[in-house]
């Protein structure tokens, strides 16, 4: 930083250096100190402070014995010079986030697809950019779809891996994987041995169904709508994991896209031969949403990579 100055003409220039140099001394009060703090020669310093003072036409500091300490005009000017330095070195820091920012991506993703899918995704991607720079915020994610969109609307994410909620235009959703769904029974179920199910024929035992706010309610609510019926729910819960989890331990039956852990449990699982249905999952971002390079780069590849049209 250049500070300049016009005294009756007379122009000169005040660097940055040279205010660090005195925070420094104004702090230790003793020129051989402070040149060790700066790793400077002592020569050096003395240079500066004289610089300074003859710049803006003061005396800083005053001998005693070996030390120095500031003047009633050096206090002054040490004062507001520090709060100079301290509006810049604010200013660097931003920079330097602005810059961190520029590299990072925010995301968040359903459950269901952080143990493979979106591992796989990041790994491949920075494999292909070759940039060590790009960094991934996995946000907490809050679980389902909806509140993940409603905190995309808040800018709390960049990107959003989750079902499709609603039809506004402030969201972009891009189908990027196609998911089964299976029906899911405990193994000593009625229906267990079934090879393929007609939902309609699953109407007859209470189901472990999913909280109205999440994304799969809505798409199970259209494959009820088909049957002309809607199951009796047992328990409403928000996870795929959860609705497993349930029906292993016997409460019912359910319904679930594929799920990494579903052979450990307990349970058998049925395609579902009517109605046809499949599930689509999306990446989803805000529509005026600021996208960093970084993000604009990730999200070109996903698209190139993963949208089904």
């Amino acid at each position: 930083m250049n500070i300049f100055v016009d005294n009756e003409r007379k122009e000169f220039f005040m660097n940055l250096v040279q205010l660090q140099y005195l925070a420094v001394l104004a702090q230790t009060e003793n020129y051989t100190q402070a040149a060790e703090i700066l790793n400077i020669t002592q020569p050096t310093l003395s240079y500066a402070i004289k610089t300074l003072e003859t710049q803006i036409d003061a005396t800083l500091f005053e001998k005693v014995g070996r030390n120095v300490k500031l003047t009633e005009r050096g206090k002054i000017f040490v004062k507001e010079s520090n709060k100079a330095l301290e509006i810049l070195n604010q200013a660097v820091e931003k920079i330097h986030h602005l810059d961190q920012e520029n590299n990072s991506i925010r995301i968040t993703s359903l459950r269901t697809l952080g143990s493979s899918f979106l591992p796989k995704l990041l790994r491949e991607f920075l494999d292909e950019v070759h940039d060590q720079e790009i960094n991934f915020e996995f946000a907490p994610t809050p679980g389902f779809s909806q509140a993940m969109i409603e905190g995309l609307r808040q800018e709390k994410y960049d990107i959003c891996f989750c079902s499709k909620v609603d039809d506004q235009d402030d969201i972009i959703y891009y189908p990027i994987l196609e998911q089964k769904l299976y029906l899911i029974t405990p193994k000593d179920h009625p229906l267990a041995n079934r090879k393929s199910i007609n939902l309609q024929d699953t109407f007859a035992y209470p189901h472990i169904t999913y909280a109205n706010n999440t994304g799969l309610a809505n798409e199970l609510n259209h494959l009820y709508n088909l049957c002309g019926q809607h199951p009796e729910s047992s328990y409403s819960v928000s996870e795929d994991v959860e609705v497993a989890g349930l029906v292993a331990a016997g409460f019912g039956i359910g319904i679930v896209p594929q799920l990494d852990n579903l052979d450990d449990l307990e349970l058998k699982k049925i395609p579902i031969a009517y109605p046809q249905w499949h599930r689509f999952l999306y990446m989803a971002i805000l529509r005026e949403h600021y996208q960093s390079p970084a993000a604009q780069s990730f999200i070109a590849y996903v698209k190139k990579k993963c949208l089904i049209c």
